[in-house]
């Protein structure tokens, strides 16, 4: 079927993604697919030969399951506002460090300093800032702009409590969408704007009919980036709100999978929620990349 130069060319490249390939099966997609069964099981887990098969009854479980549903509302509600916060803030923040002023380098790395800073001491502190008793927040609303009488128990309402961890996001997330957006206005050529401007366009003409669609690309890379880490937020719903406090309902997807999973010992439903998770990620990608990469002019 192929020529001798042909299959010389062909048998080094197999040798070559051999062991990678070992490596994918071994550690991804072996994984993946023993997880997949474990779903359809009441899995035991010291003793898996004794696991007793029960279909789809994880699944349907799960889905009539309030907790979970007040998991789902809660991270769609933080994926809706930490994307769209991130995506608007990174992009005026990459517009401004794009002009030339004095000390831009400086401003670059303090607008990047929060995205390297620890996860899990930034949360711990935003948690400590929203204390209902001895947290800055209160202290700022009542003692400083006398704006409420009473402290506000942030952490122990469950909509409150959301609050901090939303925005201990948006303040990490800005600035690593400010430098992609600030990577993809750099590739755009000056000639373009000095052209739109002798044409008598001006800055919010430019930024229609230049700056956005000649970005197209990069706002597509950016919103399926966000999403997905929006959807799988785990770090700051665990830290702030000790998974689930109050009674529940400050639960994340991934928290609630964590908690079944670890804590009750439930593998099948854990594996249940963990791939309703990842079709709703990979459904929600194939739609952004249909509508969104489309060639220059449709």
């Amino acid at each position: 079927m192929f020529s001798n130069h042909t299959r010389s060319q062909i048998i080094p490249a197999i040798i070559f993604l051999l062991p990678g390939f070992a490596l994918f099966i071994i550690f991804f997609l072996g994984p993946l697919l023993y997880s997949l069964r474990i779903s359809f099981y009441s899995w035991n887990f010291a003793h898996p030969e004794r696991s007793v098969w029960v279909g789809l009854k994880n699944y349907v479980d799960q889905l009539a399951n309030p907790v979970f549903k007040r998991a789902v509302l809660n991270t769609t509600v933080y994926t809706i506002i930490t994307v769209s916060v991130k995506m608007v803030l990174g992009f005026i923040v990459a517009v401004l460090l794009n002009q030339k002023i004095r000390g831009r380098a400086g401003f670059r790395v303090a607008y990047y300093l929060p995205v390297i800073t620890s996860w899990v001491i930034i949360s711990l502190l935003f948690s400590y800032m929203f204390s209902g008793q001895s947290g800055l927040v209160n202290y700022i609303l009542n003692d400083t702009l006398h704006i409420t009488d009473h402290d506000i128990m942030w952490l122990a309402d469950g909509i409150l409590a959301l609050v901090p961890v939303v925005l201990v996001d948006i303040w990490k997330g800005v600035g690593w969408a400010a430098v992609i957006f600030l990577a993809g206005l750099q590739t755009i050529p000056v000639e373009l704007y000095e052209a739109a401007a002798v044409d008598g366009a001006n800055r919010l003409q430019q930024l229609r009919y230049i700056t956005l669609p000649m970005l197209r690309g990069t706002l597509v890379f950016l919103l399926v980036v966000l999403l997905l880490g929006g959807l799988n937020a785990y770090v700051p719903f665990q830290l702030i709100t000790r998974g689930g406090n109050p009674m529940d309902q400050t639960h994340s997807i991934l928290t609630l999978m964590v908690r079944a999973t670890f804590s009750r010992l439930d593998f099948g439903s854990g594996a249940a929620i963990s791939y309703m998770l990842t079709l709703v990620v990979f459904g929600l990608s194939l739609l952004q990349l249909k509508f969104l990469r489309k060639p220059e002019g449709e």
